[in-house]
């Protein structure tokens, strides 16, 4: 694709993920800048879609689990540079037994998984309202759906990744924004840190199919993507599940009689 589509940012860039996204971004026709921690990778990376697309690619080395890391990409948003588009692909997973865990990577965890994507959520959103267009792209999981032991932070950051990006979605779209939350299952990636990994191979898709699989999503409108569900009914099942539940949560604020025939039986 020759035509100029704007500026993209990815976070989480330098492999997996981020380094599809960087690749299919560039073949349609945005220019970039890519954003981690290892600058040697970040380096080979933009020159090789360079060579490949003949884009402008810049790289940021950035911790965005640190202030300073975060602050320096947040500055692009600021409205000075034409990005039209923010993939946050960036993502620890603080991997382990609550009780063994180690605290500062779950700090990490918080900061880059939450604390960073609603930073840089928020900074793109500015931008891209005030000038009606833009493109935002979170990156989720479907442990958002499913807390798991082992992965109880992940999974938490996950959720909230998912509600968040949500709220986005029903606010920006007045504005002409998009908004759209990838939900991948298992992907082969560093997420495990070169440890093997508990499921079987067969449950794993590559990062390029679910890029491509995102993208085609995103075409199509669709504001969730859950790329390995089949049918998108199980999904709006669910959905209409938890709006009903909400309802039935609202009603009124009296308590459940269950409850009330508890208190009934304790002493003045």
């Amino acid at each position: 694709m020759s035509t100029h589509q704007g500026t993209a940012i990815v976070t989480g860039a330098s492999s997996g993920i981020g380094a599809v996204y960087a690749d299919r971004l560039a073949a349609r026709g945005h220019d970039l800048i890519l954003v981690a921690r290892r600058l040697d990778r970040l380096q080979a990376l933009a020159q090789r879609l360079r060579d490949d697309h003949g884009r402008q690619v810049e790289v940021v080395a950035a911790d965005l689990a640190d202030a300073a890391g975060l602050q320096r990409v947040e500055a692009l948003l600021s409205g000075e540079r034409d990005i039209r588009m923010l993939v946050n692909c960036a993502g620890l997973g603080a991997l382990g037994p609550a009780a063994q865990v180690d605290a500062r990577e779950v700090d990490r965890l918080v900061m880059v998984n939450i604390h960073a994507l609603t930073r840089l959520s928020l900074a793109a959103a500015r931008l891209f309202a005030t000038r009606g267009r833009g493109m935002l792209i979170n990156i989720g999981s479907i442990l958002a759906l499913m807390p798991l032991p082992g992965a109880s932070s992940y999974s938490a950051s996950k959720a909230y990744v998912l509600s968040f990006t949500r709220s986005l979605q029903a606010e920006l779209a007045p504005s002409g924004v998009t908004v759209q939350a990838v939900m991948p299952s298992l992907v082969r990636s560093e997420f495990f840190g070169g440890k093997p990994s508990p499921f079987p191979e067969h449950l794993f898709m590559s990062p390029e199919t679910l890029v491509d699989t995102a993208l085609a999503a995103l075409d199509q409108g669709e504001a969730i993507c859950f790329p390995t569900l089949g049918s998108t009914t199980a999904w709006l099942d669910f959905d209409q599940s938890r709006a009903d539940l909400v309802k039935a949560l609202t009603l009124s604020g009296v308590p459940a009689a269950r409850y009330q025939a508890a208190d009934a039986g304790q002493p003045a």
